[in-house]
């Protein structure tokens, strides 16, 4: 544990990421471009839901990241609140935009698929609401930092507006098993007992999602070094003008 938290010195975490960014962003296009090629050119079409099936291998990893990239900025504000370490709340920072985008693909590419199989482009469903506010979290988290010129006072108010959200990044993982009306099917992946996708499908879904997890591990590693650089320039600036 001693070890873990060198890295929250901007230093160590910039020296460490020198070269371990290019290798998950290599690993991120390859993984990714894998998974979607795969699934969307060399799967059969489902015979109920015919080609429009393969929206899913956009879908779920989208979706799946945009909760979980909330969480990880819930994690990074909890360490900024007790430890007080800035490059956590930095990471927290530079997932949000991202998280954001995750989000936003999940929700159009959702409405995408519903309309032919729903008869409509949205529904005020438990799970798709929830979405929906957690993509509004994201903006409020976005634009509470923009308007607040103190970096530590912003990523103490961000992380008590990311405590909040995290119960609709919850609400948005389960809400179907919290409540039993809805559009939305079930999980589309489960350890529960019982076939709900065919590996022709589960493969590549598989291969997309560790994709975009890498895409994801990425851009916050990429964002991260820019708000250090940013920060260590407003530190320059300043120290130039009371020079």
């Amino acid at each position: 544990m001693a070890s873990l938290w060198e890295y929250a010195n901007p230093l160590k975490f910039m020296r460490t990421t020198d070269w371990l960014l290019p290798v998950v962003a290599v690993a991120a296009v390859v993984t990714t471009a894998t998974g979607l090629i795969w699934g969307f050119f060399f799967t059969p079409d489902d015979f109920r839901q015919g080609s429009t099936v393969k929206i899913v291998f956009l879908h779920v990893p989208a979706a799946m990241m945009a909760i979980n990239a909330w969480v990880m900025m819930l994690v990074a504000s909890l360490v900024w609140l007790i430890r007080r370490h800035h490059v956590s709340a930095l990471a927290a920072k530079a997932a949000a935009p991202i998280g954001l985008t995750m989000t936003f693909i999940g929700l159009f590419t959702g409405a995408v698929w519903g309309q032919p199989m729903w008869g409509t482009w949205w529904a005020w469903d438990p799970r798709l609401t929830s979405f929906l506010i957690l993509f509004l979290f994201y903006l409020g988290y976005i634009a509470l930092w923009s308007a607040i010129d103190d970096p530590d006072t912003g990523a103490d108010l961000t992380a008590v507006l990311c405590l909040v959200g995290s119960v609709f990044a919850v609400l948005s993982r389960y809400a179907a098993l919290f409540w039993n009306q809805g559009l939305h099917q079930g999980a589309s992946l489960s350890v529960a007992p019982g076939t709900r996708m065919d590996w022709a499908y589960k493969a590549p879904l598989y291969v997309s999602m560790v994709g975009f997890g890498l895409i994801f591990v990425a851009l916050v590693l990429a964002g991260t070094r820019t708000e250090i650089r940013a920060r260590r320039m407003k530190a320059l600036v300043a120290r130039e003008r009371m020079v």
